[in-house]
């Protein structure tokens, strides 16, 4: 994206300021997030035409808070600073910032005192509802602020400095708990920066083409790791677009996929989008390595290395080919990103890790920018069918996670039947589009039932169906009880193998979604 358009996040260790930027890219503005430690001179050669501040758990005045060079504060560019980022913007300027008398968790009501700037969008008297979390306050501004905003507890819960367009808020305008909130950043956006909103997932789509077909040369190869799922897939079709023969995609059958899985991927995007699909059936080499394995993190690693080996064995057949295509979405990027320093990086992240360096490619990450509901509406406007785009998440290990204890290929066609036997009941029961994810894990659990006249020492399955926005956080769905009857009915009789069902009800935390 040009510059020009950039609203520029800076991050304080907030764990909403993801949330920051989903509302700003929902007012079609295109912003990035970047560490608080980011240098003034790479800030200054982003040329922001907006600046926020983010929260964050610190207090301004102990030692080593983070903090922020002063000159960003002097670019001249509007700057938004959220609780943490108000009292670091009123610290650094020569205001007071203290332990407050009363600690502020939850929602809280500010009185607006002046509509314009930041309440451009509101009445004067309005009282809104708001989120406070903060546990120190503003004793005082610096000069040339004023107050705009009002609550019981924090007299400077709103600020503004409109000759230098600073402004600030004690409270959260990115959560679900302000109501108003994406107002609040609309008008900072669109009266106060005086920004348009241009940035589309179709305006996105066409740039992104056309930055592939300007980085990948005429006599140049593409290959990208495709798993069907929604992410692989629309980088592969967007890169498609831009290279058309010259990107051949790699389906690697590991023996993990679900009931026609395989099938489905291969006749997709090789009869729909007539793409250069090599589909590499390598079954019996992920099964015999994972033979005799019970432990899940020896499984991932186990999977992870014979993917990458035949992969590489695959890639190296394909003719000049120079790059890489990942799906790596902008979560990744900000997780890979430490927001305190070189000591503190949150996690490494690569879709296919280790593959550019053994394999002497260079990477492309067309959708690095998007967020994972952005890379939706990027494959609709790309002309990808809903089901795709909207299938639920399916962990990268593939069933084997869902496969507790060891791996065989008799366990894995029980898992196989179970499970589709419950997407079929999902999907019937019109559940599947307002379920985050819904499947089926085998138990390495034996016990007694009958069958007709006959004894049976069979295993157990669990069924899971959790609600969720973005799998950091998840609860379980109240799927209806007749749902339930109708999964667990047809999975004892149609399932050889199966005696027992079991619904999970654990939430995330304290568990998490996948078993393993």
């Amino acid at each position: 994206m040009s510059s020009k358009d950039l609203v520029l996040i800076l991050d304080f260790g907030s764990q909403t300021t993801q949330l920051i930027a989903r509302r700003v890219r929902e007012s079609k503005v295109y912003c990035e997030i970047h560490p608080c430690t980011l240098p003034f001179e790479e800030v200054r050669a982003k040329n922001p035409r907006a600046i926020i501040l983010s929260g964050g758990p610190a207090s301004v005045y102990e030692e080593g808070a983070p903090s922020l060079d002063k000159r960003v504060l002097e670019l001249g560019v509007p700057v938004l600073g959220i609780c943490y980022g108000m009292q670091l913007m009123a610290h650094l300027l020569g205001g007071k910032v203290e332990r407050a008398n009363k600690r502020e968790f939850g929602l809280a009501q500010v009185q607006v005192e002046k509509n314009d700037g930041i309440f451009h969008r509101f009445a004067k008297g309005e009282s809104l509802d708001v989120w406070m979390s903060h546990g120190d306050r503003v004793a005082s501004m610096p000069a040339g602020f004023e107050t705009t905003g009002l609550s019981g507890n924090t007299p400077f819960c709103a600020v503004a400095n409109d000759n230098t367009k600073m402004y600030g808020v004690q409270f959260h305008p990115e959560v679900v708990h302000t109501p108003r909130g994406s107002d609040l950043l609309a008008s900072f956006l669109f009266e106060v920066t005086g920004l348009t909103p241009s940035w589309t997932p179709g305006s996105f789509t066409d740039e992104a083409i056309q930055a592939v077909k300007d980085r990948v040369g005429p006599n140049e190869h593409a290959i990208c790791g495709l798993s069907g799922g929604v992410d692989s897939s629309v980088a592969a079709i967007l890169c498609h677009k831009a290279l058309g023969d010259r990107l051949t995609c790699i389906f690697v059958d590991n023996g993990l996929l679900r009931q026609g899985e395989f099938e489905q991927v291969v006749n997709t995007f090789r009869e729909t989008f007539s793409l250069n699909l090599v589909a590499v059936d390598a079954k019996q080499r992920f099964l015999s390595a994972l033979a005799g394995v019970s432990d899940p993190e020896q499984k991932r690693k186990i999977i992870g290395k014979v993917f990458i080996d035949v992969f590489d064995e695959e890639a190296h057949k394909v003719q000049g080919a120079a790059y890489l295509i990942q799906g790596t979405l902008y979560p990744d990027v900000i997780e890979s990103v430490s927001f305190k320093g070189p000591s503190a990086v949150i996690k490494s992240h690569h879709n296919v890790g280790g593959l550019p360096e053994r394999m002497k490619l260079k990477l492309i990450e067309p959708l690095r920018e998007l967020f994972k509901d952005e890379v939706r509406a990027c494959g609709e406007s790309l002309g990808m069918p809903r089901d795709i785009l909207y299938r639920q998440p399916f962990p990268g290990p593939g069933l084997a996670i869902r496969c507790l204890g060891e791996v065989t290929e008799e366990r894995l066609a029980v898992l196989r039947a179970a499970d589709h036997i419950v997407s079929e009941e999902i999907r019937g029961a019109g559940l599947y589009d307002k379920i985050w994810q819904s499947f089926c894990v085998l138990l390495p659990v034996r016990s007694v039932g009958v069958m007709g006249d006959y004894r049976t020492y069979e295993e157990t399955c669990a069924i899971r169906a959790v609600h969720s926005l973005d799998g950091m956080t998840a609860d379980w769905a109240p799927i209806p009880y007749e749902v339930l009857g109708r999964m667990s009915n047809r999975i004892i009789n149609e399932v050889r193998g199966i005696n027992r069902v079991v619904y999970d009800i654990s939430s995330k935390p304290p568990a998490t979604i996948e078993w393993e």
